[in-house]
């Protein structure tokens, strides 16, 4: 098992440079399963949205697919796939779902915020805001 960073996970998933994503196939293939942070995975998630588009049901798809994948070990996996449960019938953003799911899982809840929708999510207490 190796760790990998964004720039290598974005190649494998948007094949964008092929030069690029036969390294990171070739790397996966003497690696799997490959770890990967919960920044890592922060930091992709906002890549695939902002600069590639992806939309909230990609990115479901793609999370609930490497969840379960055997290439693909995220750190606090359990969060992760809490978070992802949690989002897809969420208004808040991924991050927030994140945030909540892994104070909970250190035992660290209720996670306060400003932010209307994260506000929402069970494990969350809104702070209000303006």
């Amino acid at each position: 098992m190796a760790a990998i960073d964004t720039n290598v996970l974005i190649r494998l998933l948007t094949q964008d440079d092929r030069a690029l994503a036969r390294k990171a196939e070739a790397h996966l293939s003497a690696h799997a399963p490959l770890w990967i942070s919960v920044s890592v995975l922060v930091e992709t998630v906002h890549v695939l949205e902002r600069l590639h588009g992806w939309d909230k049901p990609a990115l479901l798809a793609l999370l609930q697919a490497s969840t379960s994948s055997r290439d693909f070990i995220y750190q606090d996996q359990p969060a992760v796939v809490a978070a992802t449960q949690q989002w897809a019938k969420a208004k808040a953003g991924f991050v927030d779902c994140l945030n909540v799911e892994l104070a909970r899982s250190h035992g660290k809840g209720p996670l306060a915020t400003f932010d209307k929708d994260a506000a929402k999510l069970p494990g969350a207490i809104g702070l209000g805001g303006r």
